[in-house]
C-alpha cells in the first residue's frame, strides 16, 4: 500500500498535515503563460516511467480497496456459514494482495527514486551551469544564500511535484472514487452521516494549517537568522573580527536570543501539530463510532450483515485523510508549481556576456591588447540580477552613471601598461574588460586586433590572466588550487611554477607538501603567501596576456619583495598591464596611462610624466615624500 494511502495515523497521517499546514497564498500566485508546458517539456525524458509509476499507483489503490470485501466475505459467508475452505482461500487471497501490494510498494519508490533523483540531478545541473556563465555583475548582487536555496530548497519542491504532489492527487482521486462508490453499494445511509462528520475536522484544520502555515514561515526566518549568526561567526574572518575586539559575552548574547526564538516558535509549532493529530484521530474514532453504532443497530435488526458493517468501518479509514487531502489539492499543486517557476526564473535571465554562435578561436602567441574609444557603464539590476535573488521587493532603479569616457591605448607585445590613478578612478574597470569581465557601450576592446566579443570566451580566457588584490584560493589542497589552472600539469610543472614563483622552500617545508590543504579562502597561507600559490597558478596556466590588478597593495614590504620578484617571472615576455597602487614599481613601464574620473588624463614613460608636472608627478612626489616622512 503507497504512502497516499492509509488511515489516519503513521506517515500519511504526517503527509496530510504537510498539506494542510501550506501556505494559502501560494494559490493565488500567478505563473507566467506556458509554465506547465515548461514542465511537461523538462520530465520528457521520463514520461514513460512517470505513466508506469502512475498505473501502479492506480493499481495500489484498487487493490487496496479490495480488501474490506474480502473482510466482509470472510465474515458473513465464511464465518457465518461455517464455511472453512472459503475462509481459508479468501484470507489466502488477502495475503496475496499484501503481498502485491508490497511489492508495489517497494517498484513504486524504485520508479519514484529514480523519477525524482534524476529530476534533482537535472535541475541542479542546468541551473549550476547556467548560474556558473553568468557575468561577475550578477554574483556581485546576488545573495550566495538565494542562490544556493534555488539549487536546494526550489529543486526539491520541484521534483516533489511529481512524485510526491501529482502521484498523490491521483492516488486520492482513484482511492476517494473507489471507496465512495463500495460505501455507497454498502450502506448509502451510513456513508452520508459519516461525509456529514468530516465538517467536524476539516474546518478547524484548515484554521490550524493556515495558522502553521504563518509558524512555519517565521520559524524559518528564525532559523536563517540563526544560521546567518553562526555563518557569519564560524567563518575565519568573523572569529578574527570576534576575537579582535574581544565579545564572545555579546555575541553569546546574540545567538542566545535568536536560539531562544527558535526554541520558542518550535513550542508553538509542537503544540499546533499536536491539536492537529488529536482532532484528527478524534474525527476518526467519531466516525468509527457513528459506523460502529448505526451499522450495528442495521445489524441488530438485519438490514446489514455483520460482515457489511466492518467492511464500512475498513472504508472509513481510507476516505478521510485522502478526502482532507483534496481539499487543499490547489494550493498543493500551485506549491509546487511556483517552485518550478522560481527555478525557471533563473533560468530565464540569460547571461549579460554571452559567446557569439560565430565566434572565433584566438591564437597563442605573443598579443597585442587595444581599447579603441571605449565608453563603459555598469550594467543596471535588471539586466543582471532578480529582485528574489537579492532578498528585495523591487530592484533598484537608480539611473545608469558611465565610469568610462573615450578610453584609448595599446599595449604591443610584451610590453608592460602602467594604469596609475587615485582609487575609484576607474583602473581595475579597464582591467575587467581585457578579459571581458564586462562588455564596453561603445568602441571595443581588441586581443590581436580581433574585437573580444566575436572570439570564443574559452580561448580568451587562455590567452588572459588575471590576478587580483586578494588572491582566492578553494578549500583545497595547493596541488588541487594549482592544477586548476592546468589540469593535466605535472610533479615536474609544478615545482617549476613553485619555484619561479619564489615559494618553493616554503611549500616543501609543509608536512604534506603540495598536498597541504589551504583552509578556508587560504587562511592558513599569509597574503604573500597566497598572492605567490595565486602567481605560481597564472605561471601553470602560461598566458599571453598578464594582467595584474594592484597584486602587491596590501602586503607587508617583505611580502611585496617576493610577491615582486615573482612577478618579474610572469611578465617575461608577456603583453602586461597593470595596476599598480605604488608607483616605484611600475618606473620601468613601457607606457604609464593616468586615469582620473574615468579617462586617460596623462600617458607617456616615467621620466616624461615627471617633467610633465601633472597629476602622475603630483602623486608621485606625494608617495614619495610619505616614504621620507615614514623613514624620519
Amino acid at each position: 500500500m503507497g504512502m497516499h494511502m492509509g488511515g489516519p495515523g503513521g506517515a500519511s497521517a504526517w503527509a496530510l498535515m504537510r498539506t494542510m499546514r501550506r501556505d494559502d497564498e501560494v494559490a493565488h500566485q500567478k505563473l507566467p503563460p506556458g509554465t506547465v508546458k515548461r514542465i511537461l517539456r523538462f520530465a520528457s525524458p521520463y514520461r514513460w516511467r512517470l505513466a508506469a509509476f502512475l498505473v501502479m499507483i492506480v493499481v495500489d489503490a484498487l487493490v487496496s480497496a479490495a480488501n474490506p470485501l474480502l473482510y466482509r466475505m470472510i465474515i458473513d459467508r465464511g464465518i457465518g456459514h461455517h464455511d472453512t475452505r472459503l475462509i481459508a482461500i479468501v484470507a489466502g487471497v488477502v495475503a496475496a494482495l499484501a503481498v502485491v501490494s508490497a511489492g508495489l510498494t517497494l517498484v513504486q519508490r524504485w520508479v519514484s527514486s529514480t523519477i525524482g533523483e534524476g529530476l534533482i540531478y537535472d535541475m541542479r545541473t542546468r541551473v549550476f551551469d547556467h548560474i556558473d556563465r553568468m557575468p561577475i555583475a550578477f554574483f556581485t548582487r546576488t545573495q550566495t544564500g538565494a542562490l544556493i536555496s534555488r539549487l536546494n530548497n526550489d529543486v526539491l519542491g520541484a521534483q516533489q511535484a511529481f512524485t510526491n504532489t501529482f502521484s498523490s492527487v491521483i492516488g486520492n482521486l482513484v482511492t476517494v472514487a473507489v471507496t465512495l462508490v463500495a460505501m455507497f453499494v454498502l450502506s448509502w445511509q451510513i456513508t452520508l452521516m459519516s461525509l456529514v462528520i468530516l465538517p467536524v475536522f476539516l474546518f478547524p484544520a484548515r484554521a490550524v494549517g493556515r495558522r502553521l502555515a504563518k509558524i512555519t514561515r517565521d520559524s524559518y526566518n528564525l532559523n536563517a537568522e540563526m544560521n546567518t549568526t553562526m555563518s557569519e561567526r564560524f567563518n575565519v574572518a568573523g572569529a578574527l573580527l570576534v576575537k579582535l575586539y574581544g565579545r564572545p559575552d555579546a555575541e553569546e548574547r546574540v545567538f542566545a536570543d535568536r536560539a531562544g526564538k527558535v526554541r520558542d516558535i518550535g513550542v508553538v509549532q509542537s503544540l499546533y501539530v499536536g491539536v492537529f493529530f488529536v482532532s484528527l484521530l478524534l474525527t476518526a474514532s467519531l466516525a468509527t463510532a457513528l459506523v460502529y453504532g448505526v451499522g450495528g443497530l442495521f445489524a441488530a435488526k438485519g438490514i446489514l450483515l455483520v460482515g457489511t458493517v466492518v467492511a464500512l468501518t475498513a472504508y472509513l479509514n481510507r476516505l478521510y485523510g485522502p478526502l482532507t487531502s483534496l481539499s487543499n489539492v490547489q494550493v498543493d499543486v500551485m506549491t509546487a508549481l511556483v517552485s518550478f517557476d522560481r527555478v525557471f526564473e533563473v533560468l530565464d535571465l540569460e547571461p549579460l556576456i554571452a559567446e557569439k554562435p560565430a565566434a572565433v578561436e584566438l591564437a597563442r602567441g605573443p598579443a597585442s591588447v587595444e581599447l579603441d574609444h571605449v565608453d563603459f557603464s555598469y550594467p543596471t539590476p535588471e539586466e543582471v540580477s532578480l529582485a528574489s535573488l537579492e532578498a528585495v521587493a523591487v530592484l533598484e532603479q537608480a539611473p545608469r552613471q558611465q565610469v568610462l569616457f573615450d578610453v584609448s591605448f595599446t599595449a604591443e607585445p610584451g610590453q608592460l601598461v602602467a594604469l596609475v590613478g587615485p582609487s575609484g578612478a576607474g583602473k581595475t574597470t579597464i582591467s575587467h574588460l581585457v578579459p571581458r569581465l564586462y562588455d564596453v557601450r561603445a568602441g571595443a576592446v581588441r586581443v590581436n586586433g580581433v574585437d573580444v566579443r566575436d572570439v570564443t570566451l574559452r580561448s580568451l580566457h587562455d590567452i588572459v590572466g588575471v590576478v587580483t588584490q586578494d588572491a582566492h584560493l578553494f578549500h583545497e589542497t595547493i596541488r588541487s588550487n594549482l592544477v586548476y589552472a592546468k589540469p593535466d600539469a605535472t610533479d615536474e610543472e609544478i615545482t617549476e611554477v613553485l619555484r619561479l614563483a619564489q615559494i618553493l622552500p616554503l611549500v616543501q617545508s609543509l608536512p604534506d607538501g603540495v598536498d597541504t590543504l589551504v583552509g578556508d579562502r587560504g587562511y592558513r597561507l599569509s597574503g604573500g603567501e597566497k598572492q605567490r600559490i595565486a602567481i605560481a597558478r597564472l605561471l601553470l596556466k602560461a598566458p599571453d596576456v598578464v594582467v595584474l590588478d594592484e597584486a602587491t597593495a596590501h602586503l607587508d614590504s617583505e611580502s611585496e619583495a617576493a610577491v615582486q620578484e615573482a612577478l618579474g617571472q610572469v611578465l617575461v615576455g608577456r603583453t602586461s598591464i597593470v595596476i599598480a597602487h605604488r608607483l616605484s614599481t611600475v618606473r620601468s613601464a613601457d607606457q604609464i596611462l593616468v586615469v582620473d574620473a574615468g579617462r586617460i588624463v596623462e600617458r607617456g614613460n616615467h621620466e616624461e610624466l615627471l617633467a610633465r608636472g601633472g597629476l602622475y608627478a603630483e602623486l608621485y612626489r606625494t608617495q614619495f615624500e610619505g616614504q621620507e616622512a615614514a623613514l624620519g
